[in-house]
Formats: structure tokens, sequence, C-alpha cells
């Protein structure tokens, strides 16, 4: 078996839709070879890229180097990794060693990286063939996939939706067949939102989970950012979210935040909390329908669902508010004069707003305050979540956002960052999220965002697969229609 594999309708499946999972079991036993995979994705990736624009660096040539040279150690009798032959794509704003590391900025085309981040050396250990490079917006910092530098990057299920921020070209290249694992990372939603765009499962680890760093970096990055920002990842099933999560987790003794947590932890009870608004704000009809497709799931599977309000939690909105003004305090340190210097006019504008949104705190102790607050609500967090080990509630309170709608007008931007409250409070706690898709409405994806205890990603994917199994592969729906035009 070379081309592909049989499924239930008897048609042979190319192997550049295969998910991780199968691809380890079919190189594992020698089925299939590396070389047979990579050579699949990377042809996929010449056909299709150039209407979508996720990859912006084509390693296909390396790729079919590296996969023929897992074939050769195969044949030795070399024990295969975990991820053998797994074609996997690594977002354009983390290290590669002697690539380049851009993240969405003309100014950075030339930064070479020095040496590999622990997630590229993690996912390489394991077996992956890096078959690419995917897009980011201006320094990762936006909810639409667009820079000077490689331009947009196109969702397939349609030209005027946004494919999500800030690891949009992961979402795509993921999607469209262009690797069976894509890494991302995420401040604020930078996984699960170009997830939901794109209709795949996301995951956003526990902070301290996936070591992080940065070879190529200046300076280390501040400590707010540091507690919010993780590595994550996003694929087509919620079982090679799980498997990539597994590789990317190991030891890298470079990053002092990580932490030895064991991947699955003790049964909880199987309840759950669903959250379907936020105080002062409207959720869209069609995130009340997802939320709807994912408590009927969870009944089913056997959960206790409760619908919550959110007087009833230690409070979404207030929470996510002080995550906000203390990231853009962090972050504008260091991101602040490169955008001043290095930005485009629309992301200067952007970044303007974001800093009157959330304005620098006039004093240093109303800053110490709020980091001690960080503390008090992740407590209220932790202590709700072991009343109801998973929380179920939007990822976006509104609909999936349009190319270059979070920099239309001033008001636009804000009404974007209010419409990712939920998920940014979830960045502030530092507690692990899964984006589980939930279908389509009007030919768009939508999804539902799966919380849980620190360190309990094993929660989230478990729900996420009890809502998966109801819902048909939305890539296999979008690779049966025409291609984006």
């Amino acid at each position: 078996m070379s081309a592909g594999t049989t499924g239930a309708s008897g048609a042979a499946r190319p192997l550049w839709q295969w998910s991780a999972t199968e691809v380890v079991a079919a190189t594992s036993a020698g089925e299939v070879s590396c070389a047979e995979v990579a050579r699949s994705v990377v042809e996929r990736i010449r056909e299709a890229n150039p209407a979508v624009n996720a990859i912006t660096l084509d390693l296909g040539d390396a790729a079919l180097a590296a996969a023929d040279d897992l074939d050769a150690r195969f044949a030795r009798g070399e024990r295969p990794g975990p991820l053998h032959g797994v074609p996997v794509t690594i977002k354009d704003n983390i290290d590669v060693r002697g690539q380049r590391t851009p993240n969405g900025l003309p100014a950075l085309a030339g930064l070479i990286a020095p040496d590999d981040s622990p997630v590229t050396r993690n996912l390489i250990a394991a077996g992956a063939v890096l078959v690419g490079r995917t897009n980011t917006p201006e320094v990762s910092m936006r909810a639409t996939t667009n820079n000077p530098l490689y331009g947009l990057t196109v969702n397939p299920w349609g030209p005027r939706v946004s494919c999500g921020g800030s690891s949009g070209g992961a979402g795509v290249a993921v999607v469209s067949g262009f690797g069976a694992i894509g890494h991302g990372n995420d401040i604020g939603g930078s996984v699960r939102v170009p997830a939901l765009h794109c209709g795949v499962p996301g995951l956003k680890p526990t902070q301290g989970r996936v070591p992080a760093y940065l070879p190529s970096a200046a300076a280390e990055r501040p400590t707010v950012a540091h507690l919010m920002s993780v590595q994550g990842l996003l694929a087509r099933t919620v079982a090679d979210v799980g498997l990539g999560l597994a590789v990317m987790a190991a030891r890298d003794p470079r990053d002092p935040w990580w932490v030895p947590a064991p991947l699955e932890g003790p049964p909880v009870a199987r309840r759950a909390a669903v959250l379907r608004r936020v105080e002062g704000l409207e959720t869209h009809p069609s995130v009340l329908a997802a939320l709807d497709t994912a408590v009927a799931a969870l009944a089913a599977a056997g959960y206790q669902v409760a619908e919550v309000e959110e007087s009833a939690t230690p409070g979404v909105r207030r929470t996510a508010e002080l995550g906000g003004r203390l990231l853009m305090t962090d972050v504008d340190l260091q991101l602040g004069p490169v955008i001043d210097q290095m930005g485009s006019p629309e992301m200067r504008g952007y970044w303007k707003v974001l800093r009157e949104f959330a304005p620098p705190y006039p004093s240093l102790a109303g800053y110490i305050d709020d980091l001690a607050a960080r503390t008090t609500r992740l407590r209220e967090w932790l202590l709700f979540l072991e009343e109801f080990p998973v929380l179920v509630m939007p990822q976006l309170l509104g609909p999936l956002l349009e190319v270059d709608e979070d920099i239309r007008t001033p008001e636009d931007t804000r009404r974007v960052w209010r419409s990712i409250t939920p998920s940014l409070m979830i960045n502030l706690l530092g507690l692990p999220s899964a984006l589980a898709p939930t279908g389509l409405v009007d030919g768009l994806p939508t999804g539902v965002q799966l919380v849980a205890s620190r360190y309990r990603e094993d929660v989230c994917l478990a729900a996420a697969e009890v809502i998966e199994a109801g819902v048909p592969s939305l890539a296999a729906r979008l690779w049966s229609r025409a291609p984006v035009s």
C-alpha cells in the first residue's frame, strides 16, 4: 500500500489526507515509507498553497531528504520515533536552525536562527518531517494573518473570512493537507482562534507544559508574556493533538518555566459547566448554536451538564480585562519600539488603539496589585474547576471575523478584542483550553472552547473527542468542495 489508504467507501485517500496517527501506524509497520508520505504532502503544498499562502517557506526538498534518512535508519533496524514520518509545519515566529525567523516583519526577513527552539528540536527528534514554515501577522499579535512581507493567508472556507491569527498559516496548512500537525503559539487565542476559523481542533496547553525558548531573540520576554504565552498545536483530529502534545512537551533545560507534569491525571467527575454569555457583551446566535451542539454531545456521553451564569463564576470579563492590561503593559515595553520602527502603518495604528484600550499603569503600585490579583483569580477559578472539571464556553463571542476586520477602524479593533474576552481570560490564568469544531453554519466552521484545570489537557481533549465523535470531519468536507479562487 503506497498511494493511499482505503476507507469505508472503498475509495483510496491520498497520503496527504492521512492523520498523524495513521501515518505513524503505517510507517512504523513498514506498510508505507516516510518518503512516500513526504512526497504526497510536498506535492499537495506545491499544488494548493499558491491559492491560500499558508506556507511561507517551502521545505519540500529538505523534507524529502529527511524522509529518506528516516527510511534508511528504519531499514537498519533503528526504532521509529512517536512521530515517525509525520509531516509537520512550524510557525514563522520560532526558531529552526539556519532558517529565518521573520515574525511577519520585512525588517527581520534576514534574521537567521542560530539554533532550534525546543518545539523544533522535540518534533524532529520524534521523527517528524518538517515540510514548511507557516505565516503569521506582524509580531504575531493580530486576529488576521496578513503582513507586508508575505501577504494575506486566505481561508479556504471563503476568501472574505479571516483564517484567524496569529497562527493562521498553521490553521490553513492543517485543514488544507499541508501537514498532519501544525505548530502554533497562543498569548490571547492565537492557536484557538485559527482553529475555530479553519474548522480543526487546536490546543493551548497549560503554561509550563511545553518548553519554549527563542535563540534568536535579542532579549528575554517579560514575566506576564511568559505567564500568558504558550506553544501549542493544531491538527485534523483530537487524537493527533494529543499525540503531538506528548512529543512537544518533552523537557528542554533552556526553559526554566517548564514543568514535568504527567500527561494524564487521576479520574475526574464527568461534570461540565456551560457559560453562554459574558457580562455586558452579546453572544452571536451561531456561537449559541455551537454551544448547543457541544452540550448535546457531552450530555449524550454521560456528562452532567449545568448551565451557569457569569455571576456564579469568579468572573470572565474582569479576569480578561485584568489580563489585557497586564499583557499590554508588559509587551508594549518590548514590542512597542519594534512596531514603531518596523511595523506597517496599519500595524502602528492598530497598536495605538490597543495602547488606549488597555492603558499603561500610572504607578508601579497598580501593576504590582494587579499581578497579585492574577493569583487570586487563578485560585478562584481552580476552585470552580474542582466542582466542574470542564468549562464549555465561546472562543469568540461574535461570529467569525472577516479579513482585516481587526484593523478596519479603531472601534472594530476594540470590538474584536472584546469578542476574544473568553480567550484572553484563559491565557491570563495559564489554563489548558481546547477548541472543538461543532460543524458548519452557512458553510463556515463553528466551535467551542473547552477549559480544564492546570495540567489537565487530558480532560480538555477527552471532552473534545466526545464532541468530535458527532461531527463529521470538516477537513474532509472542505476537500470535497471546489478550491478557493
